[in-house]
């Protein structure tokens, strides 16, 4: 069957994406392997930072086929979409599990919960000022200057 969505990359690049989405699928495999193990030595009847494991691994892993000069545009592509789709929602879902079990905690975990997220903005308001503005490639314009 046609798919008019593919119709941008070229058929080698076609089979990279699975390749892509295989290296998402092993990142994730490996860092819920990982999280459960940590949970069991740390006593925690559950997984412990599986899903942020997964995505150090799929960062380093993109880095090392970057450098390699093995990332295409079909592999780039395939990681990019299921991280874009798939690991929001699992992080999104393990933030509810951990919503539900600080309000059973009791107000001192959801005091501390609040405070560490007005903290956080606080610290991106003041790296963002702090930062100056560097446009990315990307956001450069086309006018054929070449960026410093």
């Amino acid at each position: 069957m046609h798919n008019p969505k593919e119709e941008h990359l070229p058929p080698g690049d076609r089979r990279s994406v699975i390749v892509g989405v295989a290296l998402l699928a092993a990142c994730t495999l490996v860092g819920a392997i990982a999280g459960d193990a940590l949970g069991t030595v740390l006593g925690v009847k559950a997984n412990v930072g599986g899903v942020g494991i997964a995505m150090i691994l799929l960062i380093a892993g993109r880095i090392w086929l970057l450098r390699r000069g093995l990332l295409s545009g079909g592999i780039r592509l395939g990681v990019e979409l299921w991280g874009a789709l798939y690991i929001p929602i699992v992080v999104a879902m393990a933030a509810q599990q951990n919503v539900a079990a600080a309000v059973r905690g009791g107000p001192l975990v959801i005091i501390v919960a609040i405070v560490t997220t007005a903290l956080c903005f606080a610290c991106v308001g003041l790296i963002g000022r702090a930062a100056s503005f560097r446009p990315s490639t990307g956001e450069l314009p086309a006018t054929g200057e070449v960026a410093e």
